[in-house]
C-alpha cells in the first residue's frame, strides 16, 4: 500500500509540473507576440503577465494559477493600481529592501502623520 500511495504522489507531482510548465509557456507566448502589439495597459507593477509568471514559479500552478486570475480580475479602467507583488516572491523581496516604500508598498511622505504633529 505505500509503494501505491508513493507512486500516486509522484504521479500528480509530474502532472502539477506539467501544468506548471504549459502555463508558463503560454504567458510567455502572450508576452513575446499579443503584449507588444497591446502596448503598456496594466495598471499594476509587475505587470500582470510578470505577476503570473512569479506567482506560477513560486506557488505552482493551482494557487499560482488562482492569484492570478484574481489579479487580472482586478486589472482594470476602473482600478486605481499600484505597486502588487507576488506574496513570497523575489519582487515582494524589491519592494521590502527599497527605502522609499512603506510596509503597504507605497512611497512613503516627508510629512509626519497626523497624530505625530
Amino acid at each position: 500500500m505505500p509503494c501505491l500511495a508513493a507512486g500516486i504522489q509522484r504521479l500528480l507531482r509530474l502532472l502539477s509540473r506539467a501544468l506548471g510548465t504549459l502555463m508558463i509557456a503560454a504567458v510567455r507566448l502572450y508576452q513575446l507576440t499579443l503584449s507588444p502589439l497591446l502596448g503598456p495597459r496594466c495598471r499594476y507593477w509587475p505587470s500582470c503577465s510578470s505577476y503570473t509568471l512569479e506567482a506560477l514559479q513560486v506557488h505552482g500552478p493551482l494557487k499560482g494559477g488562482l492569484m492570478a486570475l484574481r489579479r487580472i480580475s482586478r486589472c482594470h479602467p476602473g482600478c486605481e493600481g499600484g505597486i502588487d507583488p507576488v506574496p513570497g516572491g523575489p519582487s515582494e523581496q524589491l519592494c521590502r529592501e527599497d527605502p522609499e516604500l512603506d510596509e503597504q508598498f507605497r512611497c512613503r511622505t516627508d510629512e509626519p502623520a497626523p497624530d505625530e504633529r
